[in-house]
């Protein structure tokens, strides 16, 4: 969701040397493109961690920086740096450090969701730089990683023609944006039964529950790439051949807007609004209850919002965009 503020910024600095500050898991989804000419590794969850990140920072010699997390953490990494020129949204008492960047939107209830794309776009625009009117994220993929991928595709029997339907059952976030394993199960009987399709299972370091839940109780012939050690990077060539992708929602579900590839977000806790961009081949099933969105990480009632979706609901999605994107 930040790519196109990422754009915008190159862009309007096509000479200047760019530095981002992302975790290392992250830096995999960003290399091969023409945003950063380095990184330093955003870590900064413990203080000796946060300090070297601030050393690395210092040693940069930033004439600015562009803050999109609104965090004070994040201010003070590079405050502390020495950049003198720092722009981001004015939140969570940042205000004073800070030498400019847009106030969000407010109203009676407080800040007002609008899509993150927008909203990073807020600052770019805030300091005058030219956005262009239609923004489109865009993800690149090295040949090396490439390589990787028809690797595996070959290891498992993935032709060029083959109809493949990526599920993504995990989310970084909580369990609360978590479909139920056995959804998925019955989800990926539909998909070989009815459209004769090969059923990508993509899950992540950490989600090796869920993965052997679904397993278990299916019964189709489902494609396991947990124990190929997909990282952030090698996704990126998983979910491009992917004729379509069924996720929660999570990271992936921007992989494929990124990839111009169709998919079906099953949307619990979290608010839309949030995500509403770049929505041409994406069909959000959502259940609108009393209690949503709380975006809590745990769902303290019976997390209706996901088990009222049902599997047959979002396979009718799922069939349907396809017939459409043919």
């Amino acid at each position: 969701m930040a790519i196109p503020a990422l754009d915008c910024i190159r862009n309007n600095f096509p000479e200047a040397k760019i530095i981002g500050i992302v975790k290392n898991r992250a830096k995999g989804i960003l290399r091969d493109g023409p945003w950063f000419d380095g990184f330093i590794d955003s870590n900064d969850k413990s203080w000796g961690g946060f300090w070297h990140m601030t050393k690395q920072i210092r040693e940069c010699k930033a004439d600015m920086a562009v803050l999109l997390p609104n965090s004070v953490r994040s201010l003070l990494s590079v405050w502390l740096g020495g950049v003198k020129d720092i722009y981001g949204y004015h939140r969570n008492l940042r205000g004073m450090f800070l030498s400019g960047g847009p106030k969000p939107v407010r109203n009676n209830h407080g800040i007002v969701p609008i899509p993150m794309t927008e909203y990073y776009l807020g600052i770019c625009r805030w300091l005058g730089l030219s956005v262009p009117d239609k923004v489109q994220p865009k993800l690149y993929i090295g040949q090396q990683v490439l390589k990787r991928a028809e690797s595996l595709f070959q290891r498992h029997g993935i032709r060029k023609n083959d109809l493949v339907i990526g599920l993504n059952p995990g989310a970084s976030f909580g369990e609360s944006k978590c479909w139920p394993p056995e959804y998925f199960a019955e989800l990926a009987e539909l998909c070989e039964k009815e459209l004769d399709a090969k059923v990508l299972l993509l899950a992540g370091p950490g989600e090796e529950r869920i993965v052997q839940a679904i397993l278990q109780k299916s019964r189709a012939k489902i494609i396991n790439t947990h124990d190929e050690v997909v990282d952030l990077e090698l996704l990126k060539p998983l979910v491009q051949r992917c004729s379509l992708l069924i996720t929660n929602d999570t990271g992936p579900r921007h992989y494929a807007v990124a990839f111009d590839v169709p998919v079906v977000v099953i949307m619990g806790p979290t608010d839309p609004r949030y995500t509403a961009s770049n929505l041409d081949r994406t069909v959000v099933i959502r259940k609108d209850l009393y209690c949503s969105p709380c975006h809590k990480k745990t769902c303290p009632r019976e997390h209706q919002c996901m088990t009222g979706i049902t599997a047959a609901e979002v396979f009718t999605s799922a069939r349907n965009l396809l017939k459409e994107n043919k």
